[in-house]
């Protein structure tokens, strides 16, 4: 039997197109499988659970409702600037905050009715933001809502804050003249830290310990520095844009996306220094398979409050 006779015909080529399709295929996988039980899976959970956007959104609508009401306030009893302290932590240049003094009364008025009214107004104003901070840190940290019981709390809270701004008026400038601006950070970073860790710890009534607050202080912290390194380089343009496109009232446009990104900064980081705080407290087998602990593993009693 003779051999079929030999071809001189080159081989099937491969098939292109299945073969990158698999690979695509496969990256995907590797991508799903590397997501899946990751820290930045927890974090997007996290954020759903704290409705990220509406929470932003609500949170810089009542700092803008609080703020404006108060420094006009102050302003009207002041015989200095108060406005120019915003401008400041803003980070605006000298023709923004020009803007921004715009906004505001040049000269004191003790007429009883605009002190009463911007009372009113950022007194409601500051109350709804310590109730939004309060439930933000609740869901946070899985704690019942304790509603108007806290009330006495809100008051201190802002009795508190204004301590805090008044005497970071006044130190901070001898401060940054006399140690640079490094050092002026390093300390903000440190002041930062400390009033964010008392303030979950005070909002939410001691129900959570302390060692479960230090790492979402920390990232709250970090990202109040990103945020004010991040507003000295955008805002001072936008603030002369919107200036130019809307007049006065633009300035209100840039308060508003201001205070917006202050909210995203704080539910940012509580939701990434719980995550973190978690992933910590994992053993290896727990943090392998992505589940989180219980209540009672974290040494969290759900039925029980610590009153400070």
């Amino acid at each position: 039997m003779t051999p079929p006779p030999r071809t001189n015909e080159p081989p099937p080529a491969p098939r292109t197109g299945h073969f990158q399709s698999d690979r695509v295929r496969q990256r995907l996988g590797a991508a799903r499988d590397r997501y899946e039980g990751s820290w930045i899976e927890e974090i997007i959970k996290r954020l759903k659970a704290l409705d990220f956007v509406n929470w932003t959104t609500i949170f810089g609508a009542e700092l803008l409702w609080s703020a404006l009401p108060f420094i006009i306030l102050l302003g009207a009893l002041a015989n200095e600037r108060i406005d120019d302290d915003l401008s400041r932590h803003i980070g605006l240049n000298t023709r923004g905050a020009t803007i921004v003094r715009s906004l505001f009364r040049n000269t004191p008025t003790h007429a009883i009715e605009p002190i009463v009214t911007g009372l009113i107004f950022a007194l409601a104003g500051m109350i709804a933001v310590v109730g939004s901070l309060q439930v933000i840190y609740e869901r946070t940290f899985d704690q019942p809502h304790r509603g108007w019981r806290d009330l006495p709390r809100f008051f201190v809270w802002v009795a508190v804050v204004l301590g805090a701004l008044i005497a970071e008026a006044i130190v901070s400038k001898p401060v940054r003249t006399a140690a640079g601006p490094v050092v002026e950070r390093l300390v903000s970073f440190v002041v930062v830290t400390i009033f964010f860790a008392w303030t979950m710890h005070f909002l939410l009534a001691g129900r959570a310990p302390w060692r479960h607050l230090i790492r979402p202080a920390l990232v709250t912290a970090l990202l109040w520095l990103a945020l004010a390194l991040f507003s000295a380089i955008y805002f001072p343009s936008v603030v002369i844009s919107d200036s130019k496109l809307y007049g006065t009232i633009g300035v209100v446009f840039t308060l508003l996306t201001w205070f917006m990104l202050i909210g995203a900064v704080i539910v940012l980081g509580a939701a990434c220094g719980a995550v973190w705080q978690e992933r910590a407290g994992r053993d290896p087998l727990t943090a392998a398979s992505g589940a989180r602990p219980s209540r009672a593993d974290e040494g969290v009693n759900p039925g029980r409050e610590h009153q400070v």
